[in-house]
């Protein structure tokens, strides 16, 4: 049962941080493309990053930043351009937008974190930056969430936001976030950002080994087409304003705060799978069975990322077969005869064999699924979508205690158009 309640406010519901989002002129579109969060007093700074070899300038700086000071003040989000494989200009570009906002908030470079997405090989359009930087700054506000998750997305169809508060020493502590991401999401780091701020007293080194855990149970368990981007990035504050005692060690306290931070992380990392390019609904997988939890989440992320299940689940079509092939390619050793495999509550697959079961009621629950995993004009933003109202895929592998979850969506026609038309 969860110690946390759902509250509203994304990033800027945590105590002491500010958020803002504008246009600056980055996009073509003319849509909201720079955003700022802001902490109104240094904030231990954690981040989980691509691994793909070729990363973007922000990557670096940030990893940098991270090495040589655990803290900081402020993020700062373009979208538009991605500024990764622009060579030494780009390096440049990131460097002289961190010194631009540290002279308008009067702070330190060092205190600023940078994030960029948008077309692969061009770099910041800079006279537009400079221009904006100012105008983010001012227009910092204690309800300003919503505008930053507006303005770091770019092929999403609907913003990602949310922000939960439980209790720490009798006093609340909350945690918020926002994400954008819709294409190029596979685990290892998902084309996605990710900002979360927390309000608790944590030391940095718990921080960044909460953060990483979290990861690896959301973003790094996600996929819609099979690609690592070169700008992923997960950056999280925690500033300490909930004036809570310091959390320096694993403890109730300390797996209270990374359980919560976990359920943040999840939220954001299955609206972005449901967002998945052309998708029409969100994929869950649980396994269960094997003798860890890696091998359980390798074998759930194998099936989720499979373009022959997600185009089973897009044409409405129970074929376990597929799953049972993906499972069977995952690299974990299991016994072909313990396979059980479920979708919803129809029983597919029973200790390796073939069970009779409903093929047109399988197939109606999936439709079903699509169907109402929208919601109504007015309840969401822009189309509006649910992430409570997945497609499950249940996948037992044997007797082992091992349990891990992947999540991914279906693939549609729509994600081949719009991908192939990304930069024409």
């Amino acid at each position: 049962m969860a110690h946390w309640q759902e509250i509203s406010g994304g990033v800027t519901a945590p105590r002491g941080y500010q958020a803002a989002g504008i246009t600056a002129g980055l996009k073509p579109s003319g849509l909201p493309d720079l955003a700022l969060i802001w902490s109104n007093v240094e904030a231990m700074a954690a981040g989980v990053f691509t691994t793909s070899q070729v990363k973007a300038a922000c990557v670096d700086y940030c990893r940098q930043r991270l090495q040589a000071k655990h803290s900081a003040r402020a993020i700062l989000c373009n979208a538009g351009q991605a500024n990764a494989s622009t060579g030494r200009q780009g390096v440049l570009d990131a460097q002289e937008s961190a010194e631009i906002l540290a002279g308008e908030l009067k702070i330190a470079p060092e205190s600023i974190l940078l994030a960029s997405t948008g077309v692969i090989g061009q770099r910041i359009r800079m006279d537009a930056l400079r221009g904006g930087i100012p105008k983010v700054v001012a227009a910092l506000s204690e309800t300003g969430s919503d505008a930053a998750a507006e303005a770091i997305i770019t092929t999403d169809l609907v913003k990602k936001s949310i922000a939960l508060e439980t209790t720490i020493g009798d006093r609340p502590v909350r945690i918020g976030g926002i994400a954008k991401g819709s294409g190029m999401i596979h685990p290892n780091m998902a084309t996605m950002l990710a900002f979360v701020t927390c309000d608790a007293a944590v030391s940095s080194h718990l921080w960044q080994q909460m953060l990483t855990r979290a990861a690896d149970q959301s973003f790094n368990a996600i996929t819609v087409d099979g690609d690592t981007s070169t700008n992923d990035s997960l950056i999280a504050l925690a500033n300490g304003q909930s004036r809570t005692p310091a959390i320096t060690e694993m403890g109730a306290e300390a797996e209270k705060l990374e359980a919560m931070l976990t359920a943040v992380c999840q939220h954001l990392a299955k609206a972005i799978a449901r967002d998945g390019e052309g998708a029409t609904c969100l994929i869950e997988v649980q396994v269960t069975g094997t003798y860890d939890q890696v091998s359980a989440r390798q074998i759930a992320k194998t099936i989720a990322g499979s373009s022959l299940v997600k185009s089973a689940i897009f044409g409405r079509d129970p074929n376990w077969g597929r799953i049972a092939a993906a499972a069977g390619r995952a690299g974990v050793n299991f016994e072909q005869d313990d396979l059980q495999i479920k979708l919803g509550d129809f029983l597919l697959l029973e200790n390796g064999q073939p069970v009779p079961f409903d093929r047109a009621a399988a197939s109606a629950y999936l439709k079903q699924i699509a169907d109402n995993s929208s919601l109504p004009p007015g309840l969401g933003e822009r189309t509006g979508q649910r992430v409570d109202n997945p497609v499950i895929i249940a996948v037992n592998v044997g007797p082992g205690h091992g349990f891990g979850q992947a999540w991914g969506c279906d693939l549609s026609y729509d994600y081949v158009k719009i991908n192939a038309e990304y930069t024409t």
